[in-house]
């Protein structure tokens, strides 16, 4: 399938060019005139995240069992409040588990933000938790649908999509390395070791 993301970002393993030419450009300059999925693309990467395309579900199935066997997490406890990702723990015979201090923190999100490469939480993922008090680990699952351009704009379609049921603890996560300095720009904030399963779904 010569889908849009396989043009934009080549297959699983290749370098992107893109993200190359990104290194040349102020980190001041604007990235409007880029499509949104590829303004996601590289500010996620330039924050230390690690993207993984898929375009069905048995390539993520089989990209979630190569992340376990990286980072040999396959007898590790993992975190998950989302019965929908159940199936995905349970084809590697792992529990789900409850335990805020597991290896691993296995979820979904609301949105994924262009303009800064980060993604958007709320307490149907993360429950009463802050961030900081999650996993370091953390795996994400979301679809190319749930891109938007801005943080503002995923707040109104959070709002849009809950209207009765409006969810609380809404936060976003964008730093996925340790920084060595901070700077007052990660004053505050926590860094994951975040992996990003992406399903195509348009």
């Amino acid at each position: 399938m010569n889908s849009l993301f396989r043009k934009i970002f080549g297959t699983l393993g290749e370098e992107v060019d893109d993200v190359k030419k990104s290194e040349v450009r102020s980190p001041y300059t604007p990235d409007i005139s880029l499509p949104i999925e590829e303004q996601f693309t590289l500010h996620f990467k330039k924050n230390g995240g690690k993207f993984i395309y898929c375009e069905n579900l048995d390539e993520i199935s089989e990209n979630f069992e190569n992340i376990l066997a990286e980072n040999d997490w396959f007898e590790k406890e993992a975190l998950c409040f989302d019965s929908r990702l159940f199936k995905l723990l349970e084809e590697n015979k792992l529990a789900p588990s409850e335990n805020y201090k597991a290896t691993f923190f296995l979820t979904a999100c609301e949105n994924l933000i262009a303009d800064e490469g980060s993604i958007l939480f709320s307490s149907n993922q993360l429950k009463h938790y802050k961030p900081n008090e999650l996993p370091t680990n953390m795996i994400v699952f979301a679809t190319t649908s749930q891109f938007v351009s801005s943080k503002g704009d995923g707040l109104r379609r959070i709002k849009n999509s809950h209207e009765k049921s409006y969810p609380t603890n809404i936060t976003t996560i964008k730093y996925f390395e340790e920084v060595k300095e901070q700077d007052f720009l990660h004053y505050g904030s926590c860094h994951k070791n975040l992996y990003l399963l992406l399903l195509e779904d348009l």
